[in-house]
């Protein structure tokens, strides 16, 4: 019986928190879920931070810019398949 005091306690403290949630996103003027992304904080932007997939994908384009492609041989070798 106690067990089950404490399940009921914790499924109303939830639908509680739940609906302070859903009343917040209500009446707060253009509700919706602030943006918590890095691509969203301004500092990070400012100090040139962004998601991992972003920087890895700046970081390839540096690298291919920097690399000497007019440099590279291609070596074909032609060998009979016996």
């Amino acid at each position: 019986m106690e067990f089950l005091k404490v399940v009921i306690l914790a499924v109303v403290i939830m639908g509680i928190a739940m609906v302070g949630l859903a009343l917040n996103l209500l009446l707060k003027k253009g509700g919706k879920f602030p943006n918590t992304h890095v691509s969203g904080n301004k500092y990070l932007k400012r100090n040139k931070v962004y998601c991992s997939q972003t920087q890895d994908k700046v970081e390839q384009i540096n690298a291919y810019k920097s690399t000497k492609f007019d440099k590279v041989k291609l070596i074909i070798e032609d060998k009979a398949v016996k």
